[in-house]
């Protein structure tokens, strides 16, 4: 009796799970049903913008379904996330996050509605993109030694600019002040081409700047390049230093991008969407064409993004907490 009743409780289950692998199939089978939004927290023309345009156009290509990117700048990237993160959870609404709001913002703000832990599911780390100190070329200075003298000179003078509030960018500079011991004016921006237009107009003095922004314009004689804020030189300015080399030892900040989806996702369409950005991140033309804009390809699985995303936090937390850094 007792073993005739354990048997039909098996069956049941067994068939209950078989039930549900079956829909759990047909889910990632469907999926995508309409077109899907990838939300870039930052205006157009920055690294994460082009980063989260070039994996919607080839996601487009491989699903047979539009792929589109959705700008949503303000307070730091939290606008954009906030809304991916209120989103239902079936694939439709995705945030190509950046290090500020997938990393840096739970410790930056005190009221953060989102939790990148929390409310997040991670798909794929995409790319890394160089952070690269850069000056009006008026400053009366040659390297990373003689800016530090001018600004420990005229403490509290020097304005420097960011993509926003969080980003690497502000980080970086809050980073540079701290170990430098130096008192420097933050200005943030909706997105790293605001910041260096009025870089090269004079009314910033600073930027720690994505290649894709700076680039163009130190090529251009428009800006001058002082050191690269990663811990090895960039393939995109191998003639320039390293923040480490050029007198601040420890100093490192990795900009990096990466594609995230509403927490409870099913696992089924989160494990599809990372094979998908992963094939396409690999392939040589899209490595190719994200390298001329000053980006690295970093694809990896979703297990892997989530333990990178629960260590940059650890670090970004311990940089706010030494450094002061603040919203404001």
């Amino acid at each position: 009796m007792i073993t005739s009743f354990v048997s039909n409780a098996l069956r049941r289950m067994a068939c209950a799970l078989s039930a549900c692998l079956v829909i759990t199939t047909a889910v990632a089978a469907e999926y995508p049903a309409r077109a899907v939004r990838i939300v870039v927290g930052a205006v157009a023309g920055g690294g994460v913008d082009i980063t989260g345009r070039v994996v919607a156009a080839k996601l487009s290509e491989q699903f047979g379904q539009q792929f589109f990117v959705d700008n949503r700048p303000g307070a730091g990237g939290n606008v954009g996330s906030e809304f991916v993160a209120k989103s239902p959870p079936d694939g439709h609404t995705l945030l190509m996050g950046t290090i500020a709001v997938l990393a840096i913002n739970p410790s930056l703000y005190k009221d953060l509605a989102v939790d990148p832990l929390r409310d997040f599911a991670p798909i794929s780390r995409a790319a890394d993109s160089t952070n690269i100190l850069v000056i009006h070329p008026a400053l009366p200075v040659r390297n990373v030694k003689e800016l530090i003298a001018l600004a420990r000179a005229r403490p509290g003078d020097l304005v420097y600019g960011s993509s926003g509030v969080g980003t690497a960018g502000h980080l970086s500079g809050e980073l540079f002040s701290s170990i430098a011991k130096l008192k420097l004016i933050h200005v943030p921006y909706k997105g790293g081409p605001p910041s260096m237009i009025d870089l090269i107009a004079g009314r910033l003095q600073l930027v720690f700047a994505t290649a894709v922004v700076a680039v163009p314009q130190m090529q251009a004689g428009k800006v001058k390049a002082l050191a690269v804020t990663t811990a090895k030189r960039s393939a995109f300015a191998p003639e320039l230093s390293t923040m480490a080399e050029a007198g601040l030892p420890g100093f490192e900040a990795n900009n990096w991008y990466g594609l995230v989806a509403p927490a409870k996702t099913p696992p089924e369409i989160i494990a599809r969407l990372n094979r998908e950005v992963v094939t396409l991140l690999n392939a040589p033309e899209v490595k190719d064409a994200l390298f001329k804009q000053g980006i690295e390809a970093a694809p990896g699985t979703p297990e892997e993004f989530g333990a990178y995303m629960k260590s940059e936090i650890a670090k970004w937390r311990r940089v706010v907490q030494t450094s002061g850094a603040t919203p404001n």
